[in-house]
């Protein structure tokens, strides 16, 4: 027990300079063939184009550094161990009960997420560049359906569990449940990605909480996927924050949500998934409340959606926003880790 601690805690840090010493890197690819996001003209949202009109031009898909990093991490592990004797045994994580699907899902989510990120920048495609949000959900959706199957059919895994109550068996209700959650988080973590170190740190958060509770069910590959993502995040995060050097982009806010929604249903924990990432919950039910609103009042409920734009525009600086929702995501995930807990006992 004693090693399995260290070893996340190893991982994590070797994670954070693996990420970092990468970024230089990535980060003059990126600023070499001008890979900057265009920011949303003032005819369509003047209120945002009014706060971040300084932000045009910097670079997106820094989310790269982030999968690109686990990835890397655990095909190389994988690799030592099997050619090299000795201790890469004890630190290879890939198992294909816990992390074989985490990764695929990861790793596709993030290939489509480039493509759109590539085509925003090159001013590619419909409404100034990128894929249309239907065939980008439905992309994604295809994903969240493979790992349904996977769960399904390789795993034998149709239950979901009620916290403090009984684990339900939902037969093929699973699937559609499991492709609707998935593509609900990755939208959600999408939606919070509007400021400089936001969705990181709430990241950040959330997959500590979920390696926690997956380290206390005794899946330690999926705690170390998890430590590995937490350690990359962090490194991505000394330079996101503000004023950032690159943003995230769809490539890693996609598919980090994506991962972050599977990693909730291995650990049988996806109902506290509300709890642990509120800060996802509250960004996406802004705008959806906005659009509700709209539509049936005819008038707005927020000067402007996201809930952190809102926020900005009533007077809010930036990283006081970021801030104390970093506060929230911290708190909201000790108390999932705590619920999962009390969960256990009972």
């Amino acid at each position: 027990m004693e090693f399995i601690v260290i070893k996340l805690f190893i991982l994590t840090v070797v994670s954070f300079l693996v990420a970092f010493l990468a970024t230089p890197l990535w980060s003059h690819v990126l600023y070499r063939y001008k890979l900057g996001k265009s920011i949303r003209d003032a005819a369509s949202a003047p209120i945002m184009a009014a706060l971040h009109a300084k932000k045009a031009g910097t670079p997106t898909m820094g989310g790269v550094l982030v999968w690109g990093t686990a990835v890397f991490l655990a095909l190389v592990v994988a690799v030592l161990d099997r050619y090299a004797d000795g201790i890469f045994t004890k630190f290879n994580f890939l198992s294909r009960r816990e992390t074989w699907l985490p990764l695929f899902a990861l790793f596709s989510a993030a290939l489509i997420g480039l493509v759109d990120d590539y085509l925003n920048v090159r001013r590619i495609g419909p409404h100034g560049g990128g894929l249309r949000a239907r065939h980008r959900l439905a992309l994604y959706a295809v994903i969240a359906a493979i790992g349904a199957w996977w769960f399904y059919v390789k795993l034998d895994w149709h239950v979901l569990h009620i916290p403090f109550g009984p684990t339900v068996d939902l037969g093929l209700w699973f699937i559609p449940l499991f492709i609707f959650i998935i593509t609900a988080v990755s939208h959600s973590v999408n939606v919070t990605d509007g400021l400089d170190g936001l969705a990181g740190g709430a990241l950040a958060a959330s997959f500590a909480t979920y390696g926690g509770i997956a380290f206390l069910q005794g899946k330690y590959d999926l705690a170390s996927l998890c430590a590995v993502i937490m350690g990359a995040l962090l490194a991505f995060l000394w330079f996101n924050v503000n004023p950032a050097r690159f943003f995230m982009g769809d490539t890693g806010s996609m598919s980090l949500g994506i991962l972050l929604g599977i990693v909730a249903f291995l650990t049988n924990q996806v109902l506290l998934l509300p709890v642990i990432g509120l800060v996802f919950v509250i960004e996406s039910a802004s705008v959806i409340a906005q659009l509700l609103s709209k539509k049936l009042r005819g008038k707005k409920l927020f000067r402007s959606t996201p809930l952190h734009h809102h926020l900005e525009a009533i007077g809010w600086p930036e990283p006081k926003v970021v801030m104390r929702l970093w506060i929230i995501s911290a708190a909201t995930g000790v108390i999932g880790l705590v619920l999962a807990l009390l969960d256990k006992t009972f």
